[in-house]
């Protein structure tokens, strides 16, 4: 099976960019890593090319997929048979967002 062209356009440390990268290395797919953080002009070029802000955003054999999962990534690729199902655990969770988008505990605070 060819492999397919894939350009990630990722956030370094993000929890949605960690999945899509699992997910890659799950199925042993060569891709290139666009550092849009770091990179001012990945993420121009991301935002052209996708139409829109929101990362991560994944390329894959000319087609954008916008804002997108691990999960949704590893979605597509078996649905269009670009890779074969595999029974590998990806190793970073691939549908869990960045850090600072966790729901934060709470203290409750009981009054008398």
């Amino acid at each position: 099976m060819e492999k397919p062209k894939i350009i990630a356009y990722l956030k370094p440390s993000c929890g949605w960019s960690q999945g899509v990268r699992a997910v890659l290395r799950k199925y042993d797919l060569p891709y290139e890593d666009r550092d849009i953080i770091n990179d001012p002009v990945q993420r121009q070029e991301m935002i052209e090319r996708s139409g829109q802000m929101l990362s991560p955003c994944v390329e894959v054999n000319g087609r954008m997929l916008p804002d997108i999962s691990g999960e949704e990534v590893e979605a597509f690729l078996l649905a269009q048979g670009l890779v074969n199902p595999n029974e590998k655990t990806p190793d970073a969770p691939t549908n869990q967002p960045c850090a600072h988008e966790m729901p934060q505990p709470s203290t409750l605070n009981f009054r008398r």
